[in-house]
């Protein structure tokens, strides 16, 4: 499993959120968290497009405008950004349906490497869940 910049940049838009929230009593300008973290704003519109969408932050214009996050950061786990930014957890493309069972593969029944891949789309999973936001941020910042 790759995660792509898209994933990797959402991760670390919602850790500059997270961060700087109790510097800023207003939302967080998108502008900022561009310039502190060296992404392109127009690239960062996307991604924080599909963060507002998922729940995970709100936004909102004007002169105190700016982004927040929608819930202590304590409350997020890395893996719901993943997944929300990257899709399901996927190592191998006849897991695509689930990690729990493959997809239509007529040689699923008699697979000896299914299992393996099967138990390591879990571990990944569990591992990206058991991660909290938190865990990622400055022992400073924590809200």
């Amino acid at each position: 499993m790759i995660v792509s910049t898209r994933g990797r940049y959402a991760l670390r838009v919602m850790l500059d959120l997270a961060e700087h929230a109790k510097e800023s009593g207003n939302g967080i300008p998108l502008k900022a968290v561009a310039e502190r973290q060296e992404i392109s704003k127009k690239y960062l519109e996307s991604i924080v497009s599909s963060l507002v969408k998922g729940g995970l932050i709100t936004g909102s214009s004007g002169r105190n405008g700016g982004y927040r996050l929608t819930r202590p950061a304590e409350e997020y786990t890395v893996g719901e950004i993943l997944e929300l930014t990257e899709g399901p957890f996927v190592v191998v493309s006849c897991l695509s349906s689930g990690a729990e069972k493959p997809a239509d593969c007529p040689r699923a029944s008699e697979c000896r490497t299914l299992p393996l891949w099967t138990e390591f789309g879990r571990i990944a999973k569990s591992y990206f869940d058991g991660k909290k936001l938190s865990d990622l941020l400055p022992p400073s910042s924590e809200n």
